[in-house]
């Protein structure tokens, strides 16, 4: 099963994605912290004075544009080069925003399902420079809109449906 996770900055995708992880016994990694290595902290170091991989991976909120950019620059003439590579170590790809990435990925099959996980009753959206997705876009939508508690509830009942299939 291979799950690709999006949504707004900030909106619960990663602890979504820790939640089902563990429920689903799979394996995940952001993609913001898969790439930053590879493709983000050499540039944005540079500019902004970041001596860790750590410290660039924490500032990423402020920086939401650029971070989509490299990404997009990281793919080159291959709009499915991040996702392959990703999907060959991981199991679940968390944080997905480029349009064309995620058709090139869907016409490719490298995932099964997609899942939506939104917070935007509580926390501001991206703006269309970083986020090219939308609600539409997904299989399911889980609702972050309230407490921990109640995320927690729904995503275990996500999970369920998705071992039923």
């Amino acid at each position: 099963m291979k799950l690709l996770i999006i949504g707004h900055a900030r909106h619960g995708k990663d602890t979504v994605c820790e939640m089902l992880t563990d429920l689903l016994n799979l394996k995940f990694k952001s993609s913001s912290d898969f790439v930053n290595e590879k493709a983000v902290f050499p540039v944005l170091s540079k500019l902004y004075g970041y001596e860790t991989l750590e410290e660039c991976y924490e500032d990423r909120v402020n920086h939401r544009p650029e971070w989509f950019n490299l990404l997009r620059a990281y793919n080159g003439e291959d709009p499915v080069r991040l996702g392959r590579e990703l999907f060959n170590e991981y199991d679940v790809y968390c944080g997905l925003r480029n349009r064309e990435e995620y058709q090139a990925m869907k016409r490719a099959g490298l995932f099964d399902l997609v899942i939506w996980v939104d917070a935007s009753e509580r926390l501001p959206l991206e703006t269309s420079d970083s986020m090219e997705l939308t609600m539409s876009d997904a299989d399911i939508v889980i609702d972050n809109n309230a407490d921990l508690n109640r995320l927690t509830l729904i995503t275990v009942k996500t999970a369920y449906q998705i071992k039923r299939g």
